[in-house]
Parts: C-alpha cells; structure tokens; sequence
C-alpha cells in the first residue's frame, strides 16, 4: 500500500512541511498568491525543523505531532483521499468516507513524519507561477536544492471560499509523480479484490503496524 522509495518519501516530507504555517499567519495567507506563499511557508519552515533538536534526532512522537496539528489541516484532505479512491468513493456510505479519511490520514502522518530528521541544508526555489490572477486551482512549481541535482517538487493548489479563504494543496508531484493517482492505482487494486470495507481494513491494519514500528 506505500511508496517504497525512500527519496519520495523524504520529498513528500518537504511539501507537507511546507504547508505548515498556513496556520500561523492565516490573515496573509489568504491574500498571498500562491507561489509567494509557498516560497515563504518552505523557507520558514525548513528553517524551523533544522532549528528543531527533537526533530533532528528523530523523535517520533514530536514529528508526529508537528504533522497531525499543523501540516494536516491546511490540506484539503476529503478532496485528497476521494480523488485516491477514486469512482467507488461516491459509492461509500458516509461512515465509510469518514473511516476512509481517518486512515488515509493516519498513513500518510505515520509514514512521513520520519522523514523531517532527514531535512539538512536544502533550499526550495519557486518557478514563475503561470496562471491567471481569477484561477481557483493552479500548479506551484518547484525545484529542491540540496547535494546533487535539483529534484521536482510541484504542489496542485485550490483557492477556499468563505472568510480568511487562502490556498490549500490537494495534490503533490515528487520526481515526476502525483502523490493521488499513484495512490488511486493501488487503492483500486485492493477494492476490486476487496472493497471498500477491504480497503479500510488494510489501512487500518498498516497503521497498526507503523504505529508499533514507532
């Protein structure tokens, strides 16, 4: 059910930390264009976990933490998880949607919170943003700069509605490839062999799993 690669691994790490201090300054970010916001957020916050001793000597609890309370909430993690499950998702009762959601979310905090230890001395460069100024969905492109070549790194952004409404991701781009559809293909392995109550058994059983590894 994961990515196996480690470098993936490690990249997706940077788009969430990335993302998290949306929290912190909500009023600016919502009158920030999204590529300016993305370069100030990955500047603060690679700055913050190569300050963050706890996190450097890879406490998991602490990393876990970071993650859940302020990285997740400035996904828009329903759009997240229904595009990974694809068609069947309108198909799901709403307590399936919601356990689907719960571990969905679960197994991407547990899996990648380990690999904020792995930030050193990398920088993040924005690309020039092409969008018109009235997109509500647009692509952050991006480059990480660290030892040997730059790595893509792209965010898929959407702009929220309502008061103090800014951008949310939906969907990451590590080396090439979008974080949802190479979920999407595995997730449909097992609901075909399994279904959706298949589906939530085995995150459910991968997370008990990762959190015993912790």
């Amino acid at each position: 059910m994961m990515m196996q690669r480690r470098s993936v691994n490690y990249l997706f790490a940077l788009v969430l930390a990335s993302a998290a201090c949306l929290s912190v300054l909500p009023a600016l970010a919502a009158d920030e264009a999204p590529d300016v916001l993305i370069k100030r957020l990955s500047t603060d916050v690679l700055n913050n976990i190569k300050g963050d001793k706890s996190i450097q000597t890879g406490d998991v609890s602490r990393i876990v933490t970071l993650v859940d309370e302020k990285i997740m909430p400035n996904v828009n993690f329903q759009r997240m998880t229904a595009s990974a499950v694809g068609p069947q998702w309108s198909k799901a009762t709403p307590d399936q949607q919601k356990r689907l959601q719960e571990e969905f979310k679960a197994l991407l905090v547990r899996t990648y919170a380990g690999a904020l230890a792995q930030v050193s001395d990398q920088t993040i460069t924005v690309k020039p943003l092409r969008a018109a100024a009235d997109d509500k969905e647009v692509v952050v492109r991006t480059e990480v700069k660290g030892r040997g070549d730059p790595i893509q790194l792209d965010y898929r952004l959407e702009k929220t509605s309502g008061q103090g409404g800014g951008w949310q991701i939906y969907n990451l781009n590590v080396l090439g490839v979008w974080l949802v559809e190479t979920y999407r293909s595995q997730f449909a392995e097992v609901i075909n062999a399994k279904g959706l109550d298949g589906l939530i058994n085995t995150l459910s059983e991968r997370n008990k799993s990762n959190a015993k590894k912790a």
